[in-house]
């Protein structure tokens, strides 16, 4: 590691204690890098504009971080190990470059400042992607909704109850991940506030330019509060991984309908090989490992969304345990957007097999439909269920899946999908 910017005169390193501070830093600050640079070309500005940079200064430091920013996506400039952190590492570059020019870029911020900000224009980005995987997916469940429906089992507690549809069946994941789009807009909006200029938490005797922080970044509000700057770091990041997590449950209870209609005993479903592996020892089989990890991927964000729940038993102001959040959301972000960003295709390509469903359809899955019939024809509806019950063994003959789908008129059910004003909500929520 190279020489520390922020080590004290006459303070030994050890190697170790360095090792353990630094943790992973370094490597996950590859994540949030670019970010720190859009940061710090917007923090020059500032500092020019209050007259603490020269303007030929500022145009020397704009002009390097646009080239560090270059390098660095380019391969030639690489984040590691001589480095203890990002922000280090964009210092270090600048004085090497510019010499006290360099020096000055660190003028009216802190470390705390750079991940702050770095972290909070990623977690924006990763939102924009989480609601637009959504907003996907919500669009290939209507198509398929508006193009098919094939009379299936409809089930509760696993056990065979109503006759359903693969129509009803993707409307209803459809307008889950239209909700899920909306969240993560809607969680967005609520963390889209600039924390650049707030220092270490308690500001500094500069009259910084915040407001133009605020417009050259993209923000969409100025967070005011120092001391709240850093009280919303791990709020807000919780508040992300919330909205992934409310995806991911939809998506793992998916996984789970179709780990069980792809096996030999439903039938329901064939994937497309891409989406299967073939075993290591038994050659006859092909296994659903896509949609396996696409079921396991909650566990990554509700774990990485504990971790920063526990770090934050802390007081007020900046702490140091702050510092493993990084890893958290990247962990939980990465794997998590991993599943989403495959799930339209998988949608659109799986097929069903209309002839198992309809052999798994029994008889008696017509009795809610004999009860309501009696109902509305004026027989109580508890005494329409017990005679519905005892006769629920020949409650099918003569009916059909498609009347029984038919006669299911409520809004949102099988006759009545509402797939215009759902489309409508999906067309509004367009990237």
């Amino acid at each position: 590691m190279s020489e520390l910017l922020w080590q004290k005169a006459g303070v030994r390193t050890d190697e170790r204690i360095m090792r353990f501070l630094a943790g992973d830093d370094v490597l996950l600050d590859r994540e949030f890098f670019l970010h720190d640079i859009a940061a710090s070309k917007a923090h020059v500005e500032g500092l020019a504009r209050i007259g603490i940079v020269a303007a030929a200064e500022c145009a020397a430091l704009l002009a390097e971080l646009d080239l560090l920013a270059e390098d660095f996506r380019a391969g030639r400039f690489v984040l590691d190990a001589r480095h203890e952190d990002g922000h280090s590492a964009i210092e270090a570059r600048l004085t090497e470059r510019l010499g006290d020019a360099g020096r000055k870029v660190h003028t009216g911020r802190s470390r705390n400042d750079q991940v702050l900000v770095a972290t909070r224009l990623w977690l924006k980005q990763r939102l924009a992607e989480l609601a637009a995987c959504c907003h996907a997916a919500a669009g290939v469940c209507l198509d398929r909704a508006g193009g098919e429906a094939l009379p299936m089992p409809g089930y509760t507690h696993l056990q065979r109850a109503v006759v359903s549809s693969t129509a009803l069946w993707f409307a209803g994941f459809a307008e889950a991940f239209i909700d899920d789009a909306v969240r993560a807009r809607d969680t967005l909006t609520w963390i889209d506030a600039n924390p650049l200029g707030t220092a270490a938490g308690y500001g500094v005797n500069l009259a910084l330019d915040r407001d133009h922080t605020t417009a050259a970044l993209g923000f969409t509000r100025l967070q005011l509060n120092p001391v709240y700057a850093q009280l919303s770091r791990g709020k807000f990041e919780i508040a992300a991984l919330d909205a992934l997590g409310a995806a991911l449950l939809d998506l793992r209870r998916l996984a789970w309908d179709l780990s069980l209609f792809t096996t030999a005993e439903y039938a329901f479903v064939s994937l497309p090989a891409q989406y299967t592996t073939g075993s290591s020892i038994m050659p006859n089989k092909r296994n659903p490992d896509v949609v396996e990890l696409m079921r396991a991927s909650y566990a990554s964000v509700a774990a990485a969304r504990c971790e920063i729940e526990q770090l934050l038993s802390l007081p007020s102001g900046y702490q140091r345990d702050l510092q493993f959040s990084k890893g958290a959301i990247v962990h939980g972000f990465g794997r998590g957007l991993a599943a989403l960003e495959l799930l339209p295709d998988l949608l659109a390509r799986l097929q069903w097999n209309e002839a198992a469903m309809r052999a798994a359809i029994e008889p008696s899955m017509h009795a809610t439909d004999v009860a309501i019939e009696q109902a509305v024809a004026g027989v109580p509806f508890r005494e329409a269920y017990r005679a519905a019950a005892a006769t629920a063994a020949s409650a099918g003959a003569g009916r059909t899946p498609e009347a029984s789908l038919a006669a299911r008129v409520s809004p949102g059910a099988a006759a009545n999908l509402c797939l215009p004003e759902l489309r409508e909500r999906w067309r509004r929520l367009a990237p």
